[in-house]
Formats: C-alpha cells, structure tokens, sequence
C-alpha cells in the first residue's frame, strides 16, 4: 500500500491505523524524515508510535550524509523484504514524490559519487561562485546545462560531480535505469487530498505547534555542528530560517512566517508534482480514507 500527499495532511495517521489494523509496517517515503536530527521539524512518529507497530526508514541517517534517492530506494529494497519475510503489509508512506516514482518506476543507474569529488566541486563552488561552475558545466555538458537555472547550486554541483567521477552526463545516466522495487499491477496507491485552505491553515498551526514542541532548540543543536549548507536536511523547512533567527538576522515571529510560507508553497507543489508525474495514484479526501483503503484491501 503506498499513501502518499501534501505535508500535514494525516498520512502518517492514515498509515498508522492500517497497520493497526492490518498488521502493517510503516515504511518512510519523506526524504526529511529519514535524518535522525530532525524529529520535531519534519514531524517524524513519535518514539510511541514508533514502539505501536513497525516503523522503517525514519531517522536513520545522519544529517552530515549527503542522502539520495538511489540510496533510499537501496534501503527500501531491504525493508520490503523483511516486510514480506514477516508476512506484514507494506505500508510506504510520505510526500517525497522522487521517492515514490522510484518506487514504482524506477531510477537512474548514477553509481555512488566519491566524496573527494563531491568536496572538490563544493569548494569551488564556495570559491568561485555558482554561476562560474555553471558556465564550468555548460562547456562539457551543453545540453544538460540549459536545462539548469543559472543559480541553481545543488543541482549544478550534482552534475559537475557525477561528470567528473563517472565521465558521462547525468542524461546518460538517466537512460540506464534501474528497475522499479513495485512494478505496475503489484500495490495500491493513495494520494491524500484536503482542501487547499484547510490545508494551509494546518500546516500554519503546525509550525507553531513545531516550535513549542521544541524545533528551535533542535534547529539550535544541528546548526551547532556547521555542516555544509548544500546537504539535503539543511533545507528542511524551516531550518534556514529558525538558523537565521538564532543568528540574530530576523525575530522568531519571522522566522515562523517564513517556514510556514516555505511550507505551504511544497505544499502547493507536491499536489502539481504527482497530479502530473504519478497518474496512477487515486486522489481522495481524507474524510474518505478509511473507506477506500478498506475497500482496496477487502476489509
């Protein structure tokens, strides 16, 4: 079963319930909540939660590793199997569309990249600035590069990096994939769909809710370790704005209005990403959940 929808629209519930229910492992589809420092702001289970019904795949990485895709789909291969070993339903949950369309069509073969050369491009990148390393990328991979916005550092510096540790472009690489862990016929997919304002209004409250829980101060202990700023969990929503609060740049009152602002526009872009990359995936209200995961699984 995969359950898949904007952030805060009760997946993580709807998943719980039917491993309850069903005898379930919960499976993490979210590409923040696989890091280990980030509990309270990406909104991982709780540890009770975590201790009800099986739980795979949340914060079970460090925040310093540069986590992708590849190595994700690597880690789910091996929960779905103990998965099925132990005659329990799979239960992937999240909102990391990539994640789901590798889960169920496949990914590109990028072997893994060399942390000398990963470093190597950081440091010029830091040194000479995104632009120079895009018009860098633009004189050995034309084609790719103008697909890229000029200022785009993170995807500019994957490029670069899988170029100069492989030899080929990252569209070579995409051609050669790697096959889906579920292919078409073999699982049921759900996409959460609330109101839009609604929505909205809950991630708000959430953010709120986030920040007395504790998330400034968990902000406070991962910005402490000074890790470099283009790694994936740097950007978890909200990070770089609570980092510039604690810094002095901006109150807490902005830095709320920012996360939440960030927040809302994935929001907004997680609905366009699988409304037109992952067709098969039947949207429903969540008031009406329950019923057609029940009539999916005939119970």
């Amino acid at each position: 079963m995969l359950i898949a929808g904007p952030t805060a629209s009760g997946k993580s519930a709807l998943a719980l319930a039917l491993a309850r229910k069903a005898g379930g492992m919960v499976i993490n589809t979210d590409s923040m909540q696989v890091y280990r420092d980030l509990r309270v702001l990406t909104a991982r289970p709780s540890a009770d939660e975590e201790a009800e019904v099986p739980h795979r795949l949340y914060g079970h990485v460090d925040a310093a590793v540069n986590f992708s895709a590849g190595s994700w789909v690597s880690d789910a291969a091996k929960v779905l199997g103990e998965a099925r070993a132990h005659n329990r339903l799979p239960i992937f949950v999240g909102g990391s569309g990539l994640y789901f369309k590798a889960l169920t069509r496949g990914l590109s073969a990028v072997p893994p990249i060399p942390s000398e050369v990963r470093e190597a491009v950081r440091a010029r990148l830091e040194r000479d600035g995104v632009e120079a390393l895009h018009a860098e990328l633009a004189r050995c991979d034309q084609s790719y590069a103008e697909r890229l916005k000029p200022r785009d550092r993170t995807r500019i510096a994957r490029a670069l990096e899988v170029i100069e540790a492989t030899g080929r472009s990252l569209m070579d690489w995409h051609r050669e994939g790697l096959p889906p862990l579920l292919p078409p016929g073999s699982f049921r997919a759900l996409f959460l769909a609330p109101d839009r304002d609604a929505l909205y209004a809950r991630i708000d409250a959430r953010f709120e809710t986030m920040l007395e829980a504790g998330a400034l101060e968990e902000v406070a202990q991962f910005a402490a370790r000074r890790l470099d700023p283009l790694l994936p969990a740097m950007k978890a929503h909200g990070v770089p704005a609570l980092i510039r609060h604690l810094e002095g740049e901006i109150t807490r009152e902005e830095a709320s209005e920012i996360g939440r602002a960030d927040t809302r526009r994935y929001a907004k872009r997680q609905f366009t990403w699988f409304r037109h990359q992952l067709p098969e995936f039947e949207w429903v209200a969540p008031e009406a959940a329950g019923a057609w995961v029940g009539a999916k699984l005939g119970s």
